[in-house]
C-alpha cells in the first residue's frame, strides 16, 4: 500500500475537485498557483479570491429562482449580503456588483451604508435590513437613513421598545420587520434565542402598536436558526413555525410581504463535504408554499441573508512550517509562523474546522501531526479534521531544501472580524499580510497587496509607546 500523501488524499476523497488541484506537484486554489504567491510575498499570508464571491451569489440566486418557478411560487427572491461576515470594501463591493441587498447589525454599519451610497455603490432603493439589538445610536442612524429618503430600510424589531423611537422620530412611514425568537437545539445552553420576540408576543405587538399606526408599516417577518440550514427535524420544525406565524400575520396585515429566513447556508469545510443545495432550497420553497396555501394567504417574497456562504470559500490562510518537535512517542508537532488563535479564531473558539492541505511535498510519506501556533498559549493548536479526529500531513525530510507550506482554506468569513484585523494580538503576533486575487478583463489572474504584514510600530503606537 502506498504511503505518499497524494495517495492518502486520492484514496479518501474525490480529487482533484472544485477549487483544488495539483500543478507540477504544487496545490492550486481556484487555479491560483499558490507557490508563486508564497515565493513572491512570503508567509504568513491571507488571500481573498474575489471571483468566488460572485459565483456563490449566482448559484444561490439560480437555485431559489428555479425552485420557485418550478413550483409556481408567486413571490420574489432577494439575496442579502450579511456585512458582519466580512466588512472589507473589496468583499462588500464585489457582492454589490452582483446586485445584492444588504443586511446590517450595528451602529457603525450606518456609516458604511452612507459611504457606499456616497461612492455610488448603492442607491436609495437598495434594501437595508437592520438587525440586532439597537442602542440609541443605532436607532438614530436607522431613522436618519429613513428620513433621508432611503426607501427600503427595514428596521427589524428585536425589542418592542424600538417602536417608541421610530414612532417619535420618523418623518415618513417606517418599514418594520419583526424578528421571532427561535427555539434553540436541545443540546444548547438556552431554550430560546436571546434575539427577537417570543412567538406569543408577535401578533399582540402588531395589533397594539403597528396595525393602525400612521408612522409604522409591517413589511417583513424574520427568523434565523443559529445552527444553520440543514436537513433536520429541528430546522424544518422552526421553518414551519415561522411560516405559520407569517400566515397569521398576513391575514391581519396588507403590507406584510416578506419572509426573511436569515443565513446559515453551509460551506465546504472538508474535501468530503456533502450537502444537497438543490434539494434543500426546493424543500424550503415547498414548505413555505404549502403552509401559505393551507392558510390561504399569498406566498411571501423570500429574503436570505447569506454571509459565510457568500465570502467564506473565497479565503485562504497560508503558513510555513518553521520546525517540527517530537514531544513523546506519539505526538509530533509542526510549528508554524503565526498564531492559529489570532488568525483563525473560530478554530480555537468554537471548534470550527477548515479545509487543511499542504501546498507542496505531496509525494512525501505522511504521518499524524499536531499543528502549533507561535503564541505561548496552550490552546494555540489544530489537531483534528471534520472527517477525522486527527491531522495527517507530509513528512518533512531533512534533505528537503523547501519548507513545508500549509494552507487553511475557506477561511474568508468572520475570521478577520473576530480576531480584529490589525490591532493588538496575543503575544504581539502581527496580523498577516493580505493579498487580493482577481481576474482582469482578459481573464488573467492579478494579485495586489491589500495590507502588508502589521508592523511593530503600528502595534506600539496603539499601546501608547
Amino acid at each position: 500500500m502506498a504511503n505518499k500523501y497524494f495517495d492518502l488524499i486520492d484514496q479518501t476523497f474525490y480529487f482533484p475537485q472544485e477549487g483544488f488541484d495539483l500543478e507540477n506537484g504544487y496545490l492550486t486554489f481556484n487555479k491560483v498557483p499558490l507557490i508563486h504567491l508564497i515565493r513572491k510575498y512570503g508567509t504568513p499570508l491571507k488571500l481573498t479570491y474575489l471571483p468566488s464571491i460572485g459565483t456563490k451569489i449566482k448559484q444561490a440566486r439560480n437555485l431559489f429562482r428555479r425552485a420557485m418557478r418550478s413550483q409556481g411560487y408567486s413571490g420574489k427572491y432577494s439575496y442579502c449580503y450579511c456585512t458582519k461576515s466580512s466588512h472589507f470594501a473589496h468583499v462588500v463591493e464585489e457582492a454589490l456588483d452582483h446586485d445584492v441587498q444588504l443586511e446590517i447589525s450595528s451602529t457603525y454599519d450606518i456609516d458604511l451604508i452612507r459611504t457606499l451610497h456616497k461612492s455610488g455603490k448603492i442607491d436609495k432603493k437598495t434594501y437595508i435590513v437592520c438587525n440586532g439589538f439597537k442602542p440609541t445610536s443605532y436607532l438614530e442612524g436607522i431613522v436618519s437613513l429613513i428620513n433621508d429618503g432611503f426607501e427600503n430600510v427595514i428596521a427589524v424589531v428585536d425589542n418592542g421598545h424600538e417602536l417608541d423611537y421610530y414612532e417619535e422620530h420618523v418623518k415618513v412611514k417606517a418599514k418594520i420587520g419583526i424578528r421571532v425568537a427561535t427555539q434553540e437545539e436541545p443540546n444548547f445552553e438556552f431554550y430560546t434565542s436571546r434575539l427577537g420576540l417570543r412567538e406569543a408576543d408577535v401578533i399582540p405587538l402588531f395589533n397594539e402598536r403597528i396595525k393602525d399606526n400612521p408612522k409604522l408599516e409591517l413589511h417583513m417577518l424574520h427568523f434565523f436558526v443559529d445552527t444553520g440550514i440543514k436537513d433536520s427535524l429541528y430546522y424544518w420544525g422552526e421553518l414551519k413555525k415561522a411560516v405559520r406565524l407569517y400566515g397569521k400575520l398576513k391575514q391581519e396585515s396588507e403590507q406584510l410581504h416578506a419572509l426573511n429566513i436569515g443565513g446559515g447556508m453551509p460551506i465546504r469545510n472538508s474535501l468530503g463535504f456533502e450537502f444537497d443545495y438543490k434539494y434543500m432550497v426546493r424543500e424550503i420553497v415547498s414548505n413555505i408554499l404549502e403552509a401559505c396555501e393551507e392558510l390561504e394567504v399569498p406566498e411571501p417574497d423570500i429574503f436570505t441573508e447569506f454571509g459565510k456562504y457568500t465570502v467564506g470559500e473565497s479565503g485562504a490562510t497560508i503558513f510555513s512550517v518553521l520546525a517540527q518537535k517530537q514531544q513523546n512517542d506519539s505526538e509530533m508537532w509542526y510549528m508554524i509562523d503565526n498564531s492559529l488563535m489570532t488568525t483563525l479564531p473560530d478554530a480555537w473558539g468554537i471548534g470550527e474546522r477548515f479545509i487543511l492541505l499542504p501546498i507542496n511535498k505531496w509525494n512525501n510519506d505522511y504521518h499524524r501531526v499536531n499543528i502549533g501556533g507561535l503564541s505561548c498559549d496552550n490552546s494555540d493548536y489544530y489537531n483534528s479534521e471534520i472527517h477525522e479526529s486527527q491531522v495527517y500531513l507530509p513528512m518533512n525530510k531533512p534533505e528537503d531544501e523547501e519548507l513545508l507550506y500549509l494552507g487553511f482554506f475557506h477561511t474568508g468569513a468572520y475570521q478577520d472580524s473576530i480576531s480584529g484585523y490589525g490591532g493588538i494580538k496575543h503575544c504581539l503576533i502581527p496580523s498577516p499580510q493580505h493579498i487580493i486575487i482577481d481576474l482582469d478583463e482578459q481573464g488573467n489572474l492579478t494579485d495586489r497587496v491589500l495590507h502588508p504584514m502589521q508592523t511593530s510600530e503600528s502595534m506600539l503606537n496603539i499601546l501608547g509607546y
